[in-house]
């Protein structure tokens, strides 16, 4: 066989027939038909209404719960603490909390100082906690605003 001939007998990429347009027609209504069946991917983390927080006063030993709501503004001692989210992972996985909290310090006569801003996780304090010489405060759990106010109800708010 000649050479003419054996380049005559491997197709080229260039005269390769075209599809018809019903093939990607059908590629579409496949992927379209996929995308509709497949049941949605559940969020890692569920959104909660209230942050449960458990703050400590070094030097009165006071230990109190705090159930404070998406940004609204709570105070204990000189602190204000303000939660802006709480996520908290499905009951399927691994147990975990975790509060975006900004923290400041108002004291009489000296400007407002921002002592945190940040994410608190439940499972490891010590990865972000509060330093501050008076107080200590670390994130509990998330719950909705319906499941606080039966926790309160029922006296559970307290150690």
């Amino acid at each position: 066989m000649t050479l003419a001939a054996q380049s005559s007998a491997v197709p080229s990429f260039r005269t390769r027939p075209s599809r018809s347009p019903w093939v990607a027609w059908g590629c579409a209504g496949l992927i379209a038909a996929a995308l509709v069946l497949i049941p949605a991917v559940s969020p890692r983390a569920d959104a909660h209404d209230v942050a449960v927080l458990r703050v400590l006063d070094k030097i009165t030993a006071r230990v109190s719960i705090l159930n404070a709501p998406l940004h609204q503004v709570m105070q204990f001692g000189t602190l204000e603490i303000v939660a802006r989210a709480c996520d908290k992972r499905p009951p399927e996985e691994t147990p975990e909390s975790a509060a975006f909290l900004e923290i400041w310090e108002i004291r009489p006569g000296k400007p407002v100082k921002s002592v945190f801003t940040g994410w608190m996780f439940a499972s490891t304090p010590g990865l972000s906690a509060l330093e501050h010489p008076i107080y200590d405060l670390w994130v509990l759990d998330c719950v909705s605003k319906s499941d606080s106010a039966a926790d309160s109800a029922s006296g559970g708010n307290e150690p």
